[in-house]
């Protein structure tokens, strides 16, 4: 039974002082694959070093919206020719972040869509955050996909019913999270219901976010078994459908992983 994280940073603190038994466990709990996502550009070689020694991981090349202001000379160009590796399948993460706002919303814009023209020039799919930014996230998606060439997720989704219409009306996935699974999740666990079987995608963002009932561990890749099961049962749905139906999807968007 296949089942994708597909998203983690397998080498954030937590993680890559025990990645081996990290991936280890993951393995054994019927995960077959998982993405290592980049925030940094200094991260990139490392990220992508993780994926070239192990062939159930791929990379992600992106700096995170909480990064912009630390980037301000990366461009088209330089994601491009990083994106260039057999093992990237994805450009990101990247989006806007204004519940921190740890970057100015003017350098978060211009990053994001420096990602966007080179998801648009490699075809690879778009990994975005967004947090207290709705309009905006929607306004430069709705924009950049009618010119063509652009297809993505919205990973970790934890905003409301219209950005989640929105992302779908726009051909986006949705990545659901450990936090589908807390108490207080209620308007997010609505959501999830709501969402086309063919356009989900299960993740754990570890090392963060642990999903009941690992509430206060550090998260990692092992526990989107859990997360898979609670939505399976909250959607009414078998798990291994949910399992099979979301490694589909992982495939479908990331294509260079299928290939």
């Amino acid at each position: 039974m296949s089942l994708i994280d597909s998203h983690c940073h397998l080498n954030y603190e937590g993680l890559v002082e025990r990645q081996d038994e990290v991936l280890d466990a993951a393995r054994a709990r019927g995960v077959t694959g998982m993405l290592n996502i980049s925030t940094r550009q200094r991260e990139w070689d490392a990220i992508v070093a993780t994926a070239e020694r192990h062939d159930d991981v791929w990379a992600t090349i992106g700096v995170h919206p909480h990064e912009a202001d630390a980037h301000p000379d990366l461009g088209v160009e330089a994601l491009v020719a990083a994106a260039a590796h057999p093992k990237v399948v994805a450009i990101g993460e990247c989006g806007l972040d204004y519940y921190y706002d740890k970057s100015d919303r003017g350098a978060q814009k211009a990053r994001f869509e420096a990602h966007i023209e080179a998801a648009r020039q490699t075809g690879l799919p778009l990994v975005v955050h967004t947090r207290d930014a709705e309009e905006d996230t929607a306004e430069i998606l709705s924009r950049e996909v009618a010119r063509g060439g652009v297809r993505g997720v919205l990973h970790c989704f934890t905003s409301s019913q219209w950005l989640a219409d929105r992302a779908l009306e726009f051909g986006f996935y949705i990545s659901l999270s450990g936090i589908v699974t807390f108490k207080n999740a209620k308007e997010l666990q609505a959501t999830a219901k709501t969402l086309p079987a063919e356009r989900m995608l299960v993740e754990t963002d570890s090392p963060f976010l642990a999903p009941v009932p690992h509430r206060g561990k550090t998260c990692e890749p092992a526990f989107v078994a859990d997360t898979a099961a609670f939505v399976a049962e909250l959607r009414g749905e078998a798990v291994a459908t949910l399992h099979a139906q979301t490694s589909a999807n992982f495939f479908r968007l990331f294509d260079k992983a299928a290939a």
